[in-house]
């Protein structure tokens, strides 16, 4: 993919990490580079990230939003991410593959349901086959206070308690520190500390 003279690799890194947070920032850098809009920033090998991928694994809507306005084209993470069921719908049907897809950091499709919080989705998703990620998407519904998708992932096979996010913090951690009560009392009860 090639980019414009004028974006640096540290205009483009500056760009990405501020599609994670910073709306302004990226309101602003797309004002004064358009060009800016869909490129990647690479991480590292075989570790690239859009600012869309950025907004979408963290759950950020106003910036997935506000990039897909100005017509950076939707992915099934950003549309799972963003609870678009008609949109994960019409993937799945074009490719049932999909349902394996994996964003930026290689996260997982149901990790971007769990962000929404949206259970049909994550039905359809299940349904079309996936069955990987489920216990790293709690930390998903976690740091968004959906419970009902943190019941969903545990009746679906999200067992394992030593996964951490990416502050190296547990399940129980993350809930009890958001203060997500319901959370981390249904984690312990199903054998998390």
């Amino acid at each position: 993919m090639s980019t414009a003279p004028d974006l640096t690799p540290e205009l483009i890194r500056e760009y990405v990490i501020s599609a994670h947070a910073r709306l302004e920032k990226v309101q602003s850098l797309l004002q004064q580079h358009p060009s800016l809009l869909t490129v990647r920033h690479a991480w590292g090998e075989n570790d690239y990230e859009t600012a869309l991928q950025a907004a979408a694994h963290v759950g950020n809507r106003p910036i997935a939003e506000y990039l897909l306005s100005q017509g950076f084209p939707l992915d099934i993470c950003a549309a799972a991410a963003l609870g678009r069921e008609q949109a994960v719908a019409d993937f799945l049907k074009a490719d049932a593959t999909l349902a394996q897809a994996r964003g930026a950091h290689n996260i997982s499709l149901i990790y971007h349901a769990a962000l929404s919080g949206n259970i049909a989705i994550a039905e359809m998703i299940y349904a079309a086959g996936n069955r990987e990620g489920y216990s790293f998407a709690l930390h998903a519904a976690i740091s968004k206070g959906h419970l009902e998708m943190v019941r969903w992932l545990l009746a679906h096979g999200a067992d394992d308690w030593t996964v951490k996010n990416y502050e190296g913090k547990s399940l129980v951690t993350k809930a009890t520190e958001l203060g997500h009560q319901a959370i981390t009392r249904l984690l312990r009860e199903q054998g998390a500390e």
